[in-house]
């Protein structure tokens, strides 16, 4: 089945193919800018650091809806071993064997296609079994550090938290920037809030995944508009789920990754985050949140620190 003519006529407006270069495979990070990141350094006033990420544990928020990732299965190798001999040393070490994008994470430019096409028209088939993403891999995204503005969507609408049908609009984010104070620009890192991840901390991992509230297909061209570096949320499927259209699955992440080439993250616990802005009166803050560079990885955990 081919994709809607609705759907290729948003990707032609949000399309940055060739804005950066046609071997370009840093996408819409190039927007962050060495004076991105000093006017977000800037936004450090009390110092007040607040974790973003899941425990990395075995009892995870992946149920198997979603084939092959895998919580993190932690195995001890050696507990305090004698390496050189006795009386000498122990040393203590483990493995993890963990689907990459597991918790908390980035998705990679190359961890979806469409029509045969990833992001700045790399072929599909680059991506092997051996080798993993040739060509977008998370590897690429060498450093993510950013302002990172927290459009909380389910505080701008009254809500705890946001129903698991709701699609969130460009007319959800505009009331949540009001709210923030701030009008979100060119490199920013927006973090939308739903308030899903409460259920995922109350230990409801399948109401967490199903069904679920996030990103409508029309909230592309928003942060398309805005010159948004990444996006990342606290759901486990990132835009609304089940889909907005029955014969239309996952149009956002193509929209985002291959046609904007733009990162998108899941699993972020935003929760001290939108209690710690609310204390401070503000939602900008300085953003670090840079991935571990596995090479061809079509995504990567990652444990990002708001520091406001």
């Amino acid at each position: 089945m081919s994709l809607p003519d609705a759907f290729h006529e948003i990707a032609q407006r949000v399309n940055n193919w060739g804005r950066w270069g046609a071997e370009d495979e840093l996408g819409t990070l190039n927007l962050i800018t060495d004076e991105v990141v000093r006017a977000a350094a800037a936004c450090v006033r009390s110092g007040r650091r607040v974790p973003l990420a899941l425990p990395l544990e075995q009892d995870g928020v992946q149920t198997g809806m979603i084939p092959g990732r895998v919580n993190p299965l932690h195995t001890m190798v050696q507990i305090n071993q004698e390496v050189f001999g006795p009386g000498t040393v122990a040393c203590s070490d483990d493995t993890v064997v963990m689907g990459l994008q597991a918790a908390t994470h980035w998705d990679a430019l190359a961890h979806v296609s469409h029509s045969g096409r990833l992001y700045n028209g790399r072929p599909a088939d680059s991506v092997t079994a051996h080798g993993g993403a040739h060509h977008g891999g998370i590897d690429k995204a060498r450093h993510i550090v950013s302002r990172g503005v927290l459009l909380d969507v389910a505080r701008a609408r009254g809500v705890p938290r946001l129903d698991g049908g709701h699609a969130v609009t460009p007319e959800d984010l505009e009331a949540a920037e009001e709210l923030a104070g701030t009008r979100v620009r060119a490199g920013d890192i927006v973090l939308v809030r739903t308030g899903q991840m409460q259920l995922c901390l109350a230990g409801d991992r399948h109401g967490y995944g199903h069904p679920s509230p996030g990103l409508s297909i029309r909230t592309p061209e928003w942060f398309h508009a805005r010159d948004v570096a990444a996006v990342a949320n606290d759901t486990l499927t990132f835009e609304i789920f089940p889909p907005e259209h029955a014969d239309l699955w996952l149009p956002v992440h193509a929209l985002d990754l291959v046609e904007m080439g733009m990162p998108q993250g899941q699993n972020w616990n935003l929760e001290k985050l939108s209690t710690a802005c609310g204390e401070e009166g503000r939602s900008t803050f300085l953003l670090a949140a840079t991935p571990e560079p596995f090479v061809g990885g079509t995504g990567s955990p990652v444990a990002p620190v708001a520091v406001l």
